[in-house]
């Protein structure tokens, strides 16, 4: 049940936007057993003029760029998952996108179960309740 929180440097596109969530979500299925009926999405665009990489603004590089931002439950996945994961992101983006600009991050974020949730109910509550 993650949420993953795209920020790209691309004008919206919503055929864009579709194509990039649905392999996001395949990604996070395949790669780090997420369940896709839990998986969600949000996109964000921010102008190339505005993004900056080395004090340059993207759109004078011609280069795309995006930040992944992926909340997971902490202890769900072990290191080799989040490498592989990172490396396949990276690569669909590139493909998804053209020529990306290196400094491309992708953030495996590790929240404790307490700390998080949805539908009103944490992820250690959720876990426990398994138990019972």
């Amino acid at each position: 049940m993650p949420i993953l929180n795209l920020s790209l440097s691309t004008a919206p596109d919503a055929a864009q936007s579709a194509r990039i969530a649905a392999r996001l979500t395949q990604l996070t299925g395949q790669i780090l057993q997420k369940d896709a009926a839990l998986t969600a999405v949000a996109i964000a665009h921010v102008d190339a003029a505005h993004w900056f990489i080395g004090g340059a603004a993207l759109a004078q590089l011609r280069k795309a760029s995006f930040f992944l931002d992926i909340l997971i439950t902490d202890e769900t996945n072990t290191a080799t998952q989040k490498a592989a994961y990172i490396d396949a992101v990276f690569a669909a983006m590139q493909e998804l996108l053209g020529e990306l600009h290196e400094v491309s991050y992708i953030h495996v974020h590790d929240a404790r179960p307490a700390a998080w949730g949805y539908g009103g109910l944490t992820q250690q509550f959720r876990a426990v309740r398994k138990l019972l």
